[in-house]
């Protein structure tokens, strides 16, 4: 109070507006609001097959959680054509996951909510990550890069256009998952146009990005969509974009996105990363997020289906507990805040148990990773995303 008061004294003229504290960055006029997101691509099948969210006892919409404890931002992936999101059920089965007619409703779902969208293309039909990178059923018989930017082009276009006509456009569009290597190259057949850096195939690599990226543009036409470009682990990023970015055929996109577990991703610690962040974001001229995390607050689990996370050492300083989850969220949001990022994603937070099927189970084999106990409660986790942080 003394501070203010001498304050008030010296500045005279100035007025009293002079001796007031500059607003939290969260209030700067110009200062875009911080990306707290969830990647919940597996709500609809959840609670498709039995599974129950609850905050404070009440059983609860998911996306309305998320929008009340400080989520502004939802992602889902999209798969080319996943029948067998359809065929794990047998006999039971009755629509395809993950698909354009899943994500319409996912999308449409979390606006309801007012929360913004990014929409992760894998371009396979199933997952895409650092270990596969397998080509659609549909694409194949392709042998030349031209069919297949076209194709890419095309897809990209028509799925986007569509969501548009729905009044559903995405604010986020990420083109590749985990693209490590690159995309559209696993089990490749002979003569089909690989997109493997890793085998020296950057030509056909960024041919495929350029095209995806022009039919974001073509569809957005002056609205405002970010695309995002995707890689697991900060130790790979720098190397990845700047062999993708060379030549400057590939310049047009906005954000640069890296999957984060501190569990498998142990180059860089949790405290260096605002230093990873910042590089990235300086050398490059771009944003720069995290797409996914996340981290136990519990070893045990609450099916059959074995676990992920869980068997490995836990990161010194943040046991498996709802504390140790808590403290982990808020250290990596800082970090990425004070190196300049502009978000954070945690990946599946509300993949709970339920009779939910994938390729490799029944229930959910990251349950103890989610932000919500064994009843289905929402558990302190989740608390992260409204903090107060120094951004």
């Amino acid at each position: 109070m003394k501070a203010v008061f001498y304050m008030i004294i010296f500045a005279g003229a100035l007025g009293f507006a002079a001796c007031k504290e500059d607003p939290p960055p969260s209030l700067v006029p110009d200062k875009d609001p911080f990306l707290f997101g969830a990647d919940l691509s597996y709500v609809n099948q959840v609670l498709d097959f039995g599974g129950v969210y609850k905050d404070a006892g009440v059983v609860t919409n998911p996306y309305k959680i998320f929008k009340d404890h400080g989520a502004n931002l939802v992602r889902f992936r999209l798969w080319h054509n996943p029948a067998w999101t359809k065929e794990v059920y047998g006999d039971a089965g009755t629509q395809l996951y993950n698909d354009l007619k899943d994500v319409e409703k996912a999308i449409g779902l979390a606006k309801q909510q007012g929360l913004q969208v990014l929409l992760d293309f894998h371009y396979s039909d199933t997952w895409a990550d650092p270990a596969n990178q397998k080509i659609p059923a549909a694409w194949l018989d392709i042998k030349a890069i031209s069919v297949l930017k076209d194709s890419v082009y095309n897809y990209t276009f028509k799925t986007l256009n569509y969501l548009k006509s729905k009044s559903l456009l995405p604010e986020y569009v990420q083109l590749g998952n985990e693209t490590n290597c690159g995309m559209l190259y696993t089990e490749a057949p002979a003569g089909f146009p690989a997109c493997n850096g890793c085998n020296g195939q950057w030509s056909n690599l960024r041919t495929v990005i350029k095209s995806g990226i022009q039919a974001v543009r073509d569809v957005a036409s002056g609205a405002e969509v970010k695309v995002i470009l995707h890689v697991a682990d900060p130790k790979d990023v720098d190397w990845w974009f700047t062999n993708v970015v060379n030549g400057g055929e590939v310049s047009d996109f906005d954000i640069i996105g890296f999957s984060y577990y501190p569990i498998w991703h142990t180059t860089v610690t949790v405290s260096q990363l605002s230093n990873s962040v910042a590089g990235f974001k300086n050398k490059f001229n771009k944003d720069v997020m995290i797409l996914e995390t996340a981290y136990p607050w519990t070893t045990s689990g609450n099916d059959s289906y074995n676990n992920i996370f869980g068997g490995q050492a836990p990161v010194s300083g943040f046991p498996y507990t709802n504390q140790g989850q808590l403290d982990m969220m808020k250290s990596l949001t800082q970090e990425v805040m004070d190196g300049g990022g502009i978000g954070i994603i945690y990946w599946e937070p509300a993949w709970i148990s339920s009779g939910m099927k994938d390729l490799w189970g029944t229930g959910s084999a990251w349950e103890n990773n989610t932000f919500f106990d064994f009843a289905g409660e929402v558990n302190s986790g989740i608390q992260f995303m409204t903090h107060d942080y120094n951004f």
